[in-house]
């Protein structure tokens, strides 16, 4: 059901629980509500796939391809950014791919991970993360990121302070958001893979990224598009729409939104490049 304020969303992925989501009273993002009390419930799923390695069916195989694609991609975009490699820290490393290939090319690289089972993933990979962020240094890193993390966290302003604190003076920070103004957004209404209740507490737009930042002293430098993106949550917005793994149309609905963004912007995830002022 839609209202002008509210509309309701089910979590397709675990428990078919069904939320709202609202516009926030005073930002420009999309909260969902209620908040469960414990959220780690809804991450207990073998669907999960960010906190896993699994490669086993073909859909696990091309998101595996594409993340590793990804990956290579993520650093040569930081390296446009930055002077050199200093201290990087990735929080919501998951099993921490990102953190392995950062060190692999020369950057001093840690990682956050409140999952204990991603750890222990990441772990077996020689690879040690840190479960909270709250021992770190002050003004320690030059370089943040958070891929598609932010929208995770309940403490949406609280997070960000914690970031600018954890960021040297002109440091870096880059962040990757579902865009809920994408075409396939708009397609998929209730059944769009990127509302993910209650997973996502937040639902953010370029407008809102830009208007949340700026009163805690961050510049919006760029944004670039995450293009099969459009496509993965298509794909999974099939599924929870038919109950089916739609291929055809999935791929014709992720091109739609990508070519509709080429003029609009609005594509189905996006990069933010941020600067500490």
């Amino acid at each position: 059901m839609q209202t002008k304020n509210a509309f309701t969303v089910n979590d397709h992925s675990v428990t078919g629980e069904t939320f709202s989501i609202k516009k926030h009273p005073r930002l420009k993002v999309l909260a969902t509500e209620p908040v469960p009390e414990n959220l780690g419930i809804y991450y207990k799923s073998e669907d999960y796939i960010s906190h896993s390695d699994a490669s086993k069916s073909l859909f696990e195989k091309l998101y595996q391809w594409v993340k590793k694609y990804s990956l290579n991609k993520k650093l040569r975009l930081l390296e446009r950014y930055t002077s050199g490699k200093g201290k990087l820290l990735d929080y919501g490393a998951g099993t921490g791919a990102f953190v392995q290939q950062a060190i692999g090319l020369g950057w001093e690289a840690t990682g956050v991970e409140p999952s204990e089972a991603a750890r222990k993933r990441a772990a077996e990979k020689g690879i040690s993360l840190m479960q909270s962020w709250d021992d770190f240094v002050w003004e320690d890193f030059e370089v943040i990121t958070l891929w598609h993390v932010l929208e995770h966290l309940p403490d949406l302003e609280g997070s960000i302070a914690q970031i600018k604190q954890l960021l040297k003076p002109n440091g870096m920070l880059v962040l990757a958001l579902p865009n809920f103004k994408s075409w396939d957004a708009v397609h998929y209404g209730s059944y769009w893979a990127g509302y993910d209740v209650p997973r996502h507490l937040w639902h953010f737009s370029r407008e809102a990224v830009e208007e949340l930042f700026i009163p805690f002293g961050f510049e919006l430098l760029k944004t670039h598009p995450l293009y099969f993106d459009a496509f993965y949550v298509s794909l999974l917005s099939e599924k929870y729409r038919s109950g089916k793994m739609r291929w055809a149309p999935a791929i014709y609905n992720g091109l739609r939104s990508n070519l509709s963004a080429m003029t609009s912007g609005e594509y189905s995830s996006l990069i933010y490049v941020l600067k500490k002022n």
